[in-house]
């Protein structure tokens, strides 16, 4: 039986539609006899079987992914967006792409598999502190003052040495 979601993460979809699109003559071509399906599937299955272990996301690759979800909310938020809104759906894409390629596990966080919803809400709150870091105009002046509160009092206080003594 075919996991379908396993065939998809391993690139099997994307592997079985452009094999199909020369047989098919194209996009929007119709599709080939039915006896030509079993030859595309047996081609797309080792895909399936070849799929790599899915790595923990790394610092650097949720750095990357915190970016991407906040430029997504200030884009969306120049074009008129509600600010919920947009932070939900740049929250969900992250939350989405942690747990399709991570299979819901980061590195910085230790090796426990996170729940979709455990990723929803960090990856909201992260694409939320990333708009208030990259386009704070965008942002409804009470969560800039939310997030600017928190991040003060998460902020490590400065160790100060003791004046030497004379």
């Amino acid at each position: 039986r075919l996991d379908v979601d396993a065939f998809a993460r391993s690139g099997g979809m994307a592997l079985l539609v452009a094999l199909a699109a020369p047989l098919a003559g194209g996009p929007g071509a119709p599709l080939p006899p039915p006896a030509a399906a079993p030859v595309l599937l047996a081609i797309a299955l080792p895909a399936v079987a070849a799929a790599p272990a899915l790595a923990p996301a790394s610092e650097s690759q949720m750095t990357l992914y915190t970016r991407a979800a906040a430029l997504n909310v200030c884009i969306a938020r120049a074009a008129g967006v509600d600010f919920d809104k947009a932070a939900t759906i740049a929250g969900d894409t992250i939350a989405q792409l942690i747990q399709g390629e991570h299979g819901g596990v980061i590195a910085v966080v230790g090796s426990q598999t996170l729940s979709i919803e455990e990723l929803r809400k960090g990856s909201f709150n992260s694409a939320v502190i990333g708009a208030v870091e990259i386009c704070p105009q965008q942002v409804p002046a009470e969560v800039l003052k939310k997030v600017q509160a928190a991040l003060r009092q998460a902020a490590p206080t400065p160790v100060v040495a003791p004046s030497p003594r004379r």
